[in-house]
């Protein structure tokens, strides 16, 4: 055990050009080792400590000292001697990667981002960048570390962190410097549709529209403005709009066939979803907005859709509506057992999906 610690210490000391381990130190850092492999970090601080005092010119030992106090959770603790180390061993990518954890542990953001750098710790970079408000160079980062870790909730957090950040950034740059331009107004619009302060988003969307008539998007978004208020036949003439703008566009279709069937107008409305599904296959609200358009006039159309909404959804609210629209055609053929059927599935999803809900008090 000895014979391979020393060589771990030359192998770091050849790499950090430091002068050699005195002798005497060696069996503090192999008394603090030790003391760590039995969870006793107290002891292996100790330990470690005397070999410091010993030692003062070994990155080796602030390294493993520093690195006991992080394994303790004592990040404060941890900075001094990791800083020292950083001194002394100033290529050793360990020393700046653990130096830079600690540091931002302890708030520290700015000063940890060049040690994480260093290290290439992405994830806790972005953290950092995130922090000292530096949410494009946070992104970048972030998604670096997702394509190593893309199952770590912690990343898809701070991601998603840094993103509203970069998009609030972005915003505020818009609205001050370019507050008449149709993005502009475009902007506010839809900051009004989130506040639900539907006239004011009207207007928004007429000025952005007035200015840049062939804009893609403007009358989609004010189209969804008249409809989160039920005003269906302005919502189509501006879904019939867009659609018209972009014939390939599959949510432009998907809006406009909702809001003919919102209106009743059943065969038009199975004709553009039946056309968005085309554009972009398998959008689960698509099909059961085509599977109720097309159940009176196309009852086969109807069932294939609401089917392949179950299959995609299983269990879900929506799959409990297709069961319940496909009971409402099935008992209109006469087919009494399988509709039966059918409500029992849309009844018991619905307990389930109730049961899944935290209540609310």
């Amino acid at each position: 055990m000895i014979h391979a610690l020393l060589w771990v210490c030359l192998h770091l000391q050849t790499q950090a050009a430091e002068p050699p381990v005195p002798p005497e130190v060696v069996p503090l850092l192999q008394s603090g080792l030790d003391a760590e492999n039995h969870h006793d970090l107290d002891q292996a601080i100790a330990a470690f400590r005397k070999a410091a005092d010993l030692a003062p010119s070994s990155g080796v030992v602030f390294l493993r000292l520093g690195d006991a106090y992080m394994k303790k959770g004592d990040y404060a603790a941890a900075i001094a001697p990791l800083k020292r180390a950083a001194e002394l061993s100033p290529d050793s990518l360990a020393v700046h990667q653990l130096l830079g954890f600690a540091l931002l542990a302890e708030g520290y953001a700015s000063e940890a981002i060049r040690h994480l750098e260093i290290a290439h710790e992405y994830g806790a970079l972005g953290i950092a960048e995130l922090q000292v408000d530096q949410p494009a160079e946070a992104v970048t980062n972030l998604q670096a570390a997702l394509a190593k870790s893309p199952n770590d909730p912690d990343l898809l957090y701070y991601l998603s962190q840094a993103g509203t950040s970069l998009s609030s950034q972005s915003m505020d740059r818009l609205l001050s410097a370019f507050p008449d331009t149709a993005r502009g107004h475009q902007a506010l619009g839809e900051n009004y549709y989130v506040m639900k302060m539907f006239p004011e988003a009207v207007k928004e969307y007429e000025q952005a529209i007035a200015l840049r008539p062939d804009l893609p998007g403007l009358r989609l978004e004010l189209g969804q403005v008249y409809a989160a208020s039920s005003e269906w036949e302005k919502a189509e003439e501006q879904f019939r709009a867009e659609a018209k703008l972009q014939p390939g566009n599959a949510e432009a279709a998907y809006r406009l066939g909702d809001a003919l069937l919102q209106q009743g107008k059943m065969e038009e409305a199975a004709e553009e979803l039946q056309r968005s599904d085309s554009l972009r296959p398998d959008m689960p609200e698509t099909l059961y907005s085509l599977g109720r358009a097309a159940a009176l006039n196309d009852p086969s159309v109807a069932e294939r859709a609401l089917a392949r909404v179950i299959e995609l959804e299983k269990e879900t609210p929506l799959a409990g509506q297709a069961y319940l629209a496909l009971a409402e055609i099935h008992r209109k053929q006469g087919k009494t057992e399988q509709a039966d059927r059918e409500v029992q599935e849309y009844r018991r999803i619905q307990t389930l999906n109730n049961r899944l809900s935290p209540t609310t008090q």
